[in-house]
């Protein structure tokens, strides 16, 4: 049963994805400056889907956490592809952290820079850590919700890497208190997995970091606010 509702999906996931992402030509032609609202539509149908066909539903904890408008700063676990979809439908105004060579996905692709997401060319060297600053301040003075995966890519649950530096930066740039976020959405859909495993994904939103914490500190502080998060250790 599982598969078969998990091929359902994939073909949802294909041929929604697919018409929607036909209809982006409309959007970077004539509308341009709907394209977050339009990938907001795209992301909370597909999830739609996958709590309709899989099983699969969000349960969030901390909400209480962010803050009610304005801009923020969330250092969130990368274990799934719902990671980079659920902050769509949960923030007002969200703002991913996400490598440049996304935009040549065909039809979806060309619309992140047009949703206002941060684009990152691991490639560029020094130039990379300086248009991630100035995009920082851009996204924060439109009063975005920032979300950026310090692990750099997906993990498996309960696996740990060193986090990268980048979220420091900008913490110092934005001035804004980093919020932790833990997750174990791993075990519903899996890295490169095609089975959909039905239950619940929690996403625990923890306290706010302090403003100004020096670099090896907030990365440490990261690490520690997911580890101590209340997941369940069970699938």
């Amino acid at each position: 049963m599982i598969f078969l509702r998990s091929l359902l999906f994939n073909l949802y996931l294909v041929a929604l994805t697919s018409v929607l992402g036909i209809g982006g030509f409309a959007i970077r032609w004539f509308a341009p400056h709907r394209a977050l609202a339009y990938a907001q539509f795209w992301a909370g149908l597909l999830l739609a889907g996958l709590r309709r066909i899989c099983g699969i539903y969000p349960v969030v904890s901390g909400a209480e956490h962010l803050p009610p408008q304005g801009a923020a700063l969330l250092a969130s676990q990368h274990q799934s592809a719902y990671d980079t979809l659920v902050w769509l439908t949960l923030l007002p105004r969200p703002t991913y952290v996400m490598k440049r060579e996304l935009v040549k996905i065909p039809l979806f692709g060309p619309l992140t820079p047009l949703a206002g997401m941060i684009l990152v060319d691991r490639g560029a060297g020094a130039g990379a850590l300086r248009n991630l600053l100035r995009d920082t301040a851009r996204a924060v003075a439109e009063e975005r919700q920032i979300v950026i995966f310090p692990e750099g890519t997906r993990t498996l649950p309960g696996e740990r890497r060193a986090l990268q530096p980048g979220v420091a930066a900008m913490a110092a740039q934005a001035r804004l208190p980093v919020i932790p976020v833990a997750t174990d959405s791993g075990l519903r859909w899996g890295r490169r997995a095609f089975r959909r495993v039905p239950g619940p994904i929690h996403l625990v939103i923890c306290p706010p970091l302090q403003a100004g914490l020096k670099r090896e500190i907030l990365l440490a502080e990261i690490q520690k606010a997911w580890d101590e998060a209340p997941l369940p250790r069970c699938g």
